[in-house]
């Protein structure tokens, strides 16, 4: 039977605890031998990434142990932290201190590659094993009297440069930012992508290629492929001539063949479109290692594309002729190595949680390894999954999914419309899909709808719908996320006057901006959120210290649009309580940019919260703070919208 009750009051088995200790997220993944090692994100052990396999007794076991923390600070947002030899050296970047570590097989005590650097300012990610085994391939990033520099280097496996930093060999340098090497087939050439600022890889980059000489050194390259307009991810040699690359000189990322003429005759290369269309066969490079085709041992390619959803398939680079995989309800896809006729997946569904997964191209059997939630509630407290797309300002389309409430235990009163949170993402170029999200489960069962939003600039819709951003953060992001809102409640699946709106980081300044802009929402959380941009573009960190030249404008030219578009400049619009949350060791979005917004909230008189968490940095990890910053936010919302929350505590506000 069920109870009547006003929505936002229900009872829900699935609590903020259950989110902090259930969720383990896996990252990265690689064939060691017969067995499949990850790295999981641990909550409960201070948010460190442990490298993890199975036991004899089919259980999770780490290889690498507490407190050894196997995460990158490379670009801020790291990414193939660490890699594995042929005999089953584990071989990482250390957190505490950013140097590689190698583990041997027989255990012990992880010994150094890398010598200790001051404040931890030489750091290295995208580690490869070269051919030879005799050392690792891997991007440095080396902090100097406030300079940024980035090579890629050579690190020796025997451990000689652990005490001499002089033993790791520069292979290339000569831009700002490179990743995605690629060494040919018979180790004689280098390919590479890179770019210089003001340009984000999303934005445009070059792919460049040299030939290596003796020492293993690249002297002399060319740039082969990109501009500042065109984007380039994974290339990945075919033989000594030619390569596969992805670009999105169509406006959407997709396979070409790329055939390299002689050095020596200056004509040009040949490019080669395997099979264009309207999808995205990529997605912004915002972490190193990132894979979205592998080619097959017949010379086909397995491959994800993206308009909205993920999909796998075959392609067969001769025919063009691209053959879709039945994966069920999965929807997004993010391909791990290749092994015989098995691929390693992480992925996830509107019904399926996300995890790792091991699929067989032979017998198309899916095998979990590694879910990212230990146990899940039932099903019927699981919201489902409804894409939907709001006409925005102007006619443009928005995409979003929703997740309408569900508790099958609960009905509201008729004629009572549920309140709504709009999740804002961050990036501002990330993409959400409708799947399995327990954040959303959490308000959802309750009796709180949630509209997930891929605002312009969002990726997984072609470049043409990330440009939308460019000149325009906080005028398009906002106007997308209230046509969203706005649209569920003129079709009568929304309380208008109980809408609030969250999000972290790029999409904490859209919450900021929505909220001093316009009067859609009843209250907003933001979460590490950019709320002035001058403070932001001089503090933030090197890899997106120029991000603002392209989502508002370069400086000093622009210097005004940046003051204009500020929330923190635009207090006088904001009537609507608002609750702060924030790491205090964020490098990304410095705390005191929420403490001026704070400052402000204060002077304004209006109903605020302002949380701080000690040990925290962009994105929490920690199981205490995971716990009380989602106890804290459905708190906040039922005092501002009018409903009793069941077991949580009262979130005090000013």
């Amino acid at each position: 039977m069920t109870t009547t009750s006003p929505f936002g009051s229900w009872s829900s088995p699935i609590s903020a605890a259950d989110l902090a200790a259930g969720e383990h997220p896996v990252d990265a993944s690689a064939f060691v031998m017969d067995v499949v090692w990850w790295s999981e994100l641990r909550s409960d052990e201070g948010g460190r990434y442990a490298v993890r396999r199975h036991g004899p007794d089919g259980q999770p076991v780490d290889i690498l142990p507490p407190p050894w923390n196997a995460r990158t600070r490379v670009h801020e947002y790291g990414g193939a932290a660490w890699t594995v030899t042929a005999d089953g050296v584990l071989v990482f970047a250390e957190f505490t201190d950013q140097r590689l570590y190698r583990l041997d097989p027989d255990g012990g005590e992880p010994q150094p590659l890398t010598p200790p650097s001051e404040q931890a300012g030489v750091r290295f990610a995208e580690l490869q094993v070269a051919a030879a085994g005799d050392e690792i391939r891997c991007v440095r990033e080396t902090h100097t009297d406030g300079e940024v520099s980035r090579d890629l280097v050579a690190v020796p496996l025997d451990g000689s440069a652990a005490e001499d930093a002089e033993r790791i060999r520069s292979i290339v340098s000569g831009s700002q930012f490179l990743a995605a090497a690629r060494f040919s087939p018979d180790g004689t050439q280098l390919a590479w992508l890179a770019w210089d600022h003001p340009q984000m890889p999303w934005d445009g980059c070059e792919l460049r290629v040299g030939s290596l000489d003796a020492d293993g050194r690249c002297g002399e390259w060319r740039s082969i492929l990109g501009s500042a307009t065109e984007s380039l991810l994974q290339p990945e040699w075919i033989d000594e001539t030619s390569l596969y690359v992805i670009s999105d000189r169509t406006g959407w990322w997709n396979l070409y063949r790329l055939t390299l003429p002689d050095a020596a005759s200056g004509d040009a290369p040949t490019l080669e479109g395997l099979c264009e269309m309207a999808a995205d066969f990529g997605a912004p490079l915002w972490q190193f290692g990132a894979r979205w085709y592998q080619p097959l041992p017949d010379g086909r390619l397995l491959t994800v594309r993206t308009v909205g959803l993920d999909t796998l398939g075959i392609l067969d680079p001769g025919t063009g002729e691209l053959t879709d995989l039945d994966l069920g309800d999965l929807t997004t896809l993010r391909l791990g190595q290749l092994r015989g006729g098995d691929v390693l997946l992480r992925s996830g569904g509107a019904r399926t949680p996300h995890g790792l997964r091991r699929y067989s191209l032979g017998t198309g059997q899916l095998t979990d390894v590694r879910l990212s939630v230990d146990d899940l509630p039932d099903a019927a407290y699981l919201p489902p999954s409804y894409p939907m797309t709001f006409q925005g300002a102007d006619g443009r389309e928005v995409h979003a999914f929703v997740y309408p409430p569900s508790n099958p235990e609960f009905a509201a009163p008729d004629g009572e419309l549920p309140p709504f949170v709009a999740f804002v993402h961050g990036g501002p170029t990330a993409h959400v899909a409708g799947m399995l999200n327990l954040g959303a489960a959490y308000f959802t069962s309750r009796g709180i709808g949630v509209v997930d939003v891929n605002y312009g600039g969002s990726s997984g819709y072609g470049r043409a719908y990330r440009e939308r951003l460019r000149g325009e953060w906080g005028i398009v992001d906002v106007e997308d996320v209230v046509a969203a809102v706005e649209g569920l409640a003129a079709a009568g699946l929304a309380d208008g006057e109980r809408l609030a709106i969250q999000g972290g980081s790029a999409g904490g300044w859209t919450v900021l901006s929505a909220l001093t802009q316009t009067d859609a929402f009843a209250c907003g959380a933001s979460y590490f959120g950019v709320a002035e941009l001058l403070q932001f573009a001089e503090e933030t960190h090197d890899f997106e210290s120029r991000y603002l030249d392209g989502l508002i404008g370069p400086l000093p030219q622009a210097r005004a649009l940046y003051e204009s578009r500020a929330p923190l400049n635009n207090v006088d619009g904001l009537s609507c309580p608002v609750l702060l949350l924030q790491g205090l060791d964020d490098p990304v979005v410095p705390p005191s940019q929420a403490e001026r917004f704070r400052d402000a909230l204060v002077a304004k008189g209006l109903p605020h919260a302002y949380l701080a968490y000690e040990g925290e940095s962009h994105g929490f990890r920690k199981k205490e703070t995971i716990i009380h910053s989602q106890e804290a936010e459905l708190s906040f919302y039922g005092q501002v919208m009018g409903f009793v929350p069941v077991g949580v505590p009262v979130l005090p506000l000013t």
